[in-house]
């Protein structure tokens, strides 16, 4: 059993040994694995620390005595550099109780191989992770804990095929039959999502999955007639918006749009102000789950002859959403002001660009949004819907 300072020491050799080519056979010359103590233990070189001075000495003669480590000592009875004995690398991972990085990563590759024709978002970060481990590379949302990233895979396939409006409790519940062992890992479980798959925003990812803290509305006004059960409500009659419940989404039975046109609205603030008596506005919240989703199914059924957009911010984000919502809805959603006029109107409310923003329309580039997308790109701009909004009413 070692102490703390020779703990220290072979923990820190072996760092250095699987960080290097040697590690994976890429090396050509023999490589020689040190560490400084004075560097590694910075009160060694203050002599009159006389407890640690002695407590080091005493944790490298026990190493050098078993083999594990050589280093030569001074006529001052100083250590300067330790090495690590690659003749007996086993022994040192023994010693320190300590799996081997070859070991783990065996293990690594049995979970990857295991999920990645689970999904096609899997596949993608298994192959990636794969490679990360043929090069040495840290394999990405690993911690070192194997029974942790198994958890995250598994979590990930689940969160895939949520159908229903789940609590995000009850679904820890359901899949791993603790309430709070998902909550721990949501924040990886959401970047390996955005990173390999294809969300618009980041901060709703599972919501967009209809994994939720508290049910979801769908909220919506204007042009528009809607019976829910045997009561019939006309939207054009009321000043405002109302909204239904998930649980009652299935009881809605009739939507009829009475005006010419059906339109998606990305942020609360503009769907409030928004008042062209023409539309049907439906509040989109930014990204759109499942009951959003089967409601806009359900309007377009009954309502194909009519003309669809959506309205949301000119930016990276926006044009993701709207890809995101044609895709998933089926239906063809074409962008409201969310053009180069509209930016030239609106050119005292413009905003420049982050480095992520510009990351994220580049990969936009080629797609329907160019033209307003070059734009953007080459005078670093881009524009709120609220500014918008509060020019038109």
């Amino acid at each position: 059993m070692s102490n703390r300072y020779e703990s220290t020491i072979i923990h820190k050799l072996l760092d250095k040994y699987e960080s290097s080519k040697s590690f994976v056979g890429a090396n050509k010359v023999n490589q020689n694995f040190t560490v400084k103590v004075a560097t590694l233990f910075p009160k060694y070189a203050d002599h009159a620390n006389i407890e640690v001075f002695q407590a080091v000495n005493e944790a490298i003669d026990i190493l050098i005595r078993k083999g594990l480590v050589a280093s030569t000592v001074n006529s001052a009875s100083v250590y300067g550099n330790i090495s690590l004995n690659l003749l007996h690398l086993e022994a040192s991972y023994a010693y320190v109780d300590r799996k081997s990085k070859q070991n783990v990563n065996e293990e690594i590759e049995k979970i990857l191989l295991a999920f990645k024709n689970k999904h096609e978002i899997l596949q993608r970060y298994c192959n990636a992770q794969l490679e990360r481990v043929r090069l040495n590379k840290p394999v990405q949302y690993f911690s070192g804990d194997i029974n942790e990233l198994n958890h995250i895979l598994t979590a990930t396939v689940a969160l895939l095929h949520v159908e229903n409006e789940t609590f995000l409790r009850d679904f820890s519940m359901q899949v791993f039959k603790n309430s709070k062992t998902f909550e721990a890992i949501s924040a990886k479980v959401v970047g390996l999502l955005y990173e390999f798959g294809d969300f618009p925003d980041k901060e709703e990812l599972l919501g967009s999955l209809n994994i939720v803290k508290n049910p979801t509305y769908v909220n919506f006004k204007g042009a528009g007639i809607i019976a829910i059960g045997d009561q019939a409500m006309d939207l054009n009659k009321i000043n405002g918006d109302i909204a239904i419940s998930s649980s009652l989404i299935t009881s809605v039975n009739r939507i009829q749009v009475t005006g010419q046109a059906v339109i998606t609205i990305e942020n609360l603030t503009s769907f409030n102000a928004f008042n062209d008596k023409t539309m049907l506005a439906i509040y989109l919240g930014g990204y759109h789950n499942k009951i959003r989703r089967d409601f806009i199914k359900k309007v377009y059924a009954e309502n194909r002859e009519k003309d669809y957009y959506h309205f949301g911010d000119i930016d990276a984000g926006g044009f993701y959403i709207l890809n995101h919502l044609n895709r998933e809805t089926g239906v063809d959603f074409k962008p409201y002001k969310m053009d180069v006029d509209t930016l030239h109107i609106y050119a005292d409310f413009m905003k420049p660009l982050t480095e992520n923003d510009r990351v994220r329309l580049l990969k936009l580039k080629e797609s329907t949004f160019k033209n307003v997308i070059s734009y953007m790109l080459e005078n670093n701009c881009k524009l709120e819907q609220e500014a918008i909004i509060s020019k038109l009413y």
